[in-house]
């Protein structure tokens, strides 16, 4: 969307308000109350926000109780979202859904845009009854919103605060208030599409460079699997990778508290979607619990889905999906677009760490191939040869217990040849594949951190953590971490971060444990709001027999939060 001149805001609000010249007092005298809605209406850029104030703005100009905008999804066939202004929240949750836009009054006017005033809108013939707990409503003035000489949507008043009709005056005013809001959306959205880009370009960068700092495959892919999740707002992450037998495999899992996928499910070949993948198709589904191509039993827990192929340089590495739960606005255009370029990229890191996989074990059997090389035939002929030495002084001596030492000593000659021959056969077969030590999964995970909170997070080790901490408290561990510092990224809006990781501590009951401190100078938890992050930690701790928790932080006076999570080693 190009960006929105200045001159055209201006001249576009001028054309406006040329038609309140020539009218009444009463509406010149409402002019600096518009000139003032207007400037309200034009601050900020954060889409949501600025939809909320124009509706309120809108029902102060027009001395109403109700306001509502609707946003026309991207088909122009029903609505993306829906604000209000004067309905108490605890009666929208009565009310419940929220407008489609295929029925009813608001339904004709999306189809049909234009000013419309009613002096009760019951009457109307288009009128389709309201939904149980809905505020009587009775006059209702409604005028359309433009973002570029497009439908945005349409501004609704209702209920003159004097019990009277909308006149003329309430008009002409939310016209020009509406030129205006169509200028401040279309800034907000500019903005907004700058922003959403702007995260998927952090999120591919962080998945690049966690992929290239190196470590197994199955952390590879969980970093595909949850940086997907957050970037889709969706409610699981979810890669797959081919099966032997045909088919897909679940690989790597990313979820919420609603949603769960488990590893290793095979999704057979004669899945309609399966076949797209491989064949490096995208599929977009708008209800997964109901689309026929859907055939496993994870997609009735489902709704609006992408299902994207990690394919690269004309070969298909997998499959990414990324399903929101059911009822949930479907997937934009634009979100199609920066998730499938996502996939794309995380395919190309996906072979690129592959390929340098290759280049390091190549590397080493090189390295290997050379010290056998040297071990054969440098010093085991320098061995050979010292023996046949030692043989042939012993043959030349006299003195019975030269013989017998000199005899001793070849023999020993014998078994370190056996053994560097020993050695050299396992120089030459193929080294098994060692994981990643603790200490180096959590510098990458504070590296891939880094890219999006814009520094890099402090980190200590207490203790041989390596050594000490088993595999599956250490992969439990690092996933702790991750879901910690994703956090306090999305949350906290931190300026510095300390990661510690101390394998010295015990817990109550005396066991040894390694326990994981992530604490942030940011703002801190909130008395209310979703708490499913510190739910997972606790889980993942308890399961081990461990605990998690969280303390004051490290900003000034305790600001932030510290999170604490330990586990038996």
């Amino acid at each position: 969307m190009p960006e929105q001149d200045p001159k055209d805001s201006l001249e576009a609000a001028t054309r406006a308000t040329r038609s309140l010249q020539g009218l009444s007092t009463e509406l010149t005298a409402r002019v600096p109350q518009l000139l003032e809605a207007m400037r309200s209406v034009g601050t900020g850029l954060e889409l949501h926000s600025t939809l909320d104030r124009i509706c309120e703005t809108a029902a102060e100009l027009a001395h109403c109780r109700y306001a509502a905008i609707d946003v026309v999804d991207e088909e122009g066939a029903g609505l993306s979202d829906f604000v209000t202004y004067g309905v108490p929240d605890a009666v929208a949750r009565e009310i419940g859904r929220r407008p489609d836009g295929h029925r009813g009054l608001l339904g004709a006017l999306i189809h049909d845009p234009g000013p419309v005033r009613l002096a009760d809108l019951t009457a109307d013939p288009r009128f389709a009854g309201f939904p149980p707990g809905h505020p009587p409503m009775r006059t209702f003035l409604g005028v359309p919103i433009r973002v570029q000489g497009e439908i945005f949507g349409n501004l609704y008043l209702a209920e003159k605060d004097d019990g009277g009709e909308f006149n003329d005056y309430d008009l002409h005013m939310v016209r020009v208030l509406a030129t205006e809001a169509g200028i401040a959306i279309g800034n907000a959205r500019l903005y907004e599409a700058a922003r959403q880009r702007e995260r998927w370009i952090d999120g591919s960068v962080a998945v690049t460079t966690a992929l290239l700092s190196g470590g197994d495959a199955d952390d590879a892919l969980s970093v595909v699997a949850e940086q997907a999740r957050h970037l889709a707002a969706s409610a699981a992450g979810i890669v797959l990778l081919p099966a032997e037998g045909g088919g897909l495999e679940i690989a790597a899992v990313s979820a919420d508290d609603n949603a769960s996928a488990p590893l290793g499910v095979i999704i057979g070949p004669e899945s309609p979607v399966v076949a797209k993948l491989l064949g490096g198709e995208a599929v977009f589904v708008d209800d997964s619990a109901t689309d026929s191509r859907m055939v496993t039993k994870l997609a009735r827990h489902f709704g609006p889905s992408m299902l994207l192929p990690l394919h690269s340089g004309g070969r298909v590495l997998g499959a990414l999906a990324t399903p929101r739960a059911r009822g949930d606005r479907p997937f934009t255009e634009t979100e199609r677009t920066l998730a499938t370029q996502f996939a794309s990229q995380a395919a190309l890191a996906l072979m690129m760490a592959e390929a340098q996989r290759d280049r390091e074990r190549l590397a080493v059997y090189e390295d290997r191939d050379r010290i056998a090389r040297d071990l054969h035939d440098l010093v085991i002929q320098r061995l050979f040869a010292t023996g046949m030495m030692l043989e042939s002084a012993q043959r030349r001596s006299e003195v019975p217990e030269v013989q017998t030492g000199v005899g001793r000593a070849v023999d020993e000659l014998d078994v370190t040849i056996q053994e560097i021959r020993t050695a050299i056969f396992a120089l030459q077969q193929e080294p098994a594949e060692a994981p990643s030590g603790l200490r180096t999964r959590v510098l990458r995970e504070i590296n891939m951190a880094a890219v999006p909170l814009g520094f890099k997070p402090s980190h200590r080790f207490l203790g041989p953590v390596d050594s000490l901490v088993g595999e599956l408290t250490g992969k439990n561990l690092i996933a702790a971490l991750r879901e910690a510092l994703s956090n306090a990224f999305r949350h906290a809006e931190a300026s510095s971060i300390d990661v510690v990781v101390d394998a010295t501590v015990a817990l109550p009951d005396g066991r040894d444990a390694v326990r994981l401190s992530v604490a942030d100078d940011g703002m801190g938890i909130p008395e209310s709001g979703r708490r499913s992050g510190l739910r997972n930690l606790a889980r993942r701790a308890e399961s081990l027999g461990g605990a998690s928790w969280f303390g004051p932080g490290i900003g000034e006076d305790g600001g932030g939060t510290t999170v604490v999570w330990e586990a038996p080693i």
